[in-house]
């Protein structure tokens, strides 16, 4: 009886996500790619059928057995529909929304504190320069003990909690009390919450001679100002050549991939252009002369960069402005277009695909895998995507360079994958937390003895405390690691204990420029520039 009385819900769910997403659709909305609102679809309320559906849900709610939530019903009707559609087309409420809008704007209201869940305090490992944390007189090394009047002692207070208990309107405040070098102030802090923006560049610095390194992490609102300024004063730090580090880069707004695409030519050029069944044709082109016009240009990828990074990536292969170096991206071609409830949720909804300047498009073949029936009545679909590269699609640049559609973005310069990083020895360890946790409990309580020149150039990890570290898995975390794999591992781990170091005391970009000085396609990279680069 009871999953006869599941599956009635179900299904009369499943129509009424049918009605919503026709609602839904004669709705304005924000392109993704900009702001420009369409008015063209027409409301499914006016066609045959809708008054039935709507009866149906009226009966449902008035009528059920049951005392059930409409609004909770219809919700999982539309993510159930929309998850059948493709895998980038997806649901979200209206907490998943904000944090959406708040991470590709790189702004939000709160403190601006970076922490890291250290026994039972959180440790105060990064400050928003300017933000108000660092204003109220909070210092890196801080433990924060209680926010407010919550004890975090207890070790019991989630992260979604502490999250809401620092955030919170522009002008409010917050009490926080913090504990300095072993001893509580006598006062917490005060601090005023305010808006805090984050830069979407990881960093942006001069590698090598005439040779500048940048690092996009996302691509919002900002991401294309933040570029044009940094590529400003690179070049004015002599800056001739560059190398674009989009590994990683999970994509964002493409408009924002469109201007960064632009900032590499110096006259008008077709970028991307996008296409669907209920989308005619529309064309993307560099607008002026950019910022780097002239000079050589590397671009990393791998398979983990996608979307807006494989629009720019592609542009700049297609019209041999750039060389790629590293491993096939992760090819998603289609573009979304968010559509918004009253409520505050939203719809992405897949409605074109884009195709780079030759007209690749680098949209991976997904098939819906196998589910079983619990999977089913719960409405969720599993997705696969192609690991196969097909290289049916070629196209010829004009320079005569063969490149190929259906599935990622293939380099010019191929990386294998490094096998001490895809262990499952290292994942986990990486994903155990064991490196921060060593690091924040041993590196510190002492300021270091160096500059931060000093300390990039010239600092590496003791031998000693690398057996420390492998000591503290076996003993402490649970983490058996024999000796042959301790010695496979210890670059990449004493990397990343050297890289955490310098993060701490000297910020995110100090993180990168000491990760830099062992990544190998960093090293292909220069290499392909002509430089002759030391094992490190």
């Amino acid at each position: 009886m009871q999953k006869s009385i599941k599956r009635n819900i179900f299904v009369a769910a499943t129509y009424a996500a049918v009605l919503l997403l026709g609602l839904l659709l004669g709705q304005n909305y924000a392109e993704e790619q900009g702001n420009n609102q369409k008015t063209t679809f027409s409301s499914l309320s006016s066609r045959g059928n809708s008054d039935k559906l709507q009866y149906l849900i009226q009966l449902i709610s008035e009528n059920y057995v049951d005392n059930i939530s409409i609004d909770t019903v219809q919700d999982e009707a539309i993510e159930h529909v929309v998850s059948r559609l493709d895998p980038f087309s997806t649901f979200l409420r209206p907490k998943e929304v904000l944090a959406k809008h708040q991470t590709l704007e790189g702004s939000f209201d709160g403190i601006g504190v970076e922490y890291f869940r250290l026994k039972d305090t959180l440790l105060v490992v990064g400050l928003v320069s300017g933000g108000p944390a660092e204003k109220s007189g909070m210092r890196i090394g801080d433990r924060i003990l209680k926010i407010g009047n919550k004890d975090l002692a207890s070790g019991k207070v989630t992260e979604t909690e502490i999250d809401r208990l620092i955030r919170g309107k522009k002008g409010s405040a917050v009490l926080i009390s913090i504990q300095r070098n072993g001893q509580e102030l006598h006062t917490p802090l005060k601090v005023i919450r305010d808006q805090v923006n984050v830069s979407s560049l990881d960093a942006s610095y001069m590698i090598a001679p005439k040779t500048a390194y940048i690092k996009i992490r996302r691509f919002g609102h900002k991401t294309a100002d933040e570029f044009k300024q940094s590529l400003i004063d690179l070049r004015k730090s002599g800056a001739q050549d560059l190398i674009l580090d989009l590994r990683n880069n999970g994509g964002g707004f493409v408009h924002t991939a469109i201007d960064l695409a632009g900032q590499f030519f110096k006259e008008k050029r077709l970028l991307m252009y996008t296409e669907g069944a209920n989308e005619l044709r529309r064309d993307y082109y560099s607008e002026k002369a950019g910022e780097f016009g002239e000079g050589r240009v590397i671009v990393l990828i791998n398979e983990s960069t996608a979307s807006a990074s494989e629009i720019l990536s592609g542009a700049l292969q297609d019209l041999d402005r750039a060389t790629i170096v590293g491993r096939r991206s992760y090819g998603k071609g289609l573009v979304q277009e968010q559509f918004d409830f009253s409520d505050g949720s939203a719809v992405n909804l897949t409605v074109a695909r884009y195709y780079t300047p030759l007209g690749r498009c680098i949209q991976r073949k997904y098939t819906r895998a196998n589910f079983d029936v619990a999977k089913y009545m719960t409405g969720f679909d599993l997705w696969t995507l192609d690991t196969e590269y097909s290289q049916k699609e070629m196209f010829t640049t004009s320079k005569g360079k063969l490149v190929f559609g259906g599935g990622g973005i293939l380099p010019d310069v191929n990386i294998p994958i490094d096998t001490n990083e895809t262990s499952a020895k290292y994942r986990e360890i990486f994903h155990s937390n064991a490196i921060e946790e060593f690091v924040y409990d041993r590196f510190t309580r002492h300021l270091p003895a160096y500059s931060i020149e000093n300390f990039i150039s010239g600092y590496h990890l003791p031998a000693s405390e690398f057996d420390l570290f492998i000591h503290y898995l076996n003993t402490q975390k649970n983490i058996a690691v024999t000796a042959r794999e301790a010695e496979n591992l210890h670059d990449l781990i004493q990397s990343d204990i050297e890289a955490l170091v310098g993060r701490y005391y000297f910020g995110r970009e100090a993180y990168y420029k000491i990760k830099n000085r062992k990544d190998k396609f960093i090293e292909i990279g220069l290499k392909t520039l002509g430089y002759q680069v030391p094992k490190a």
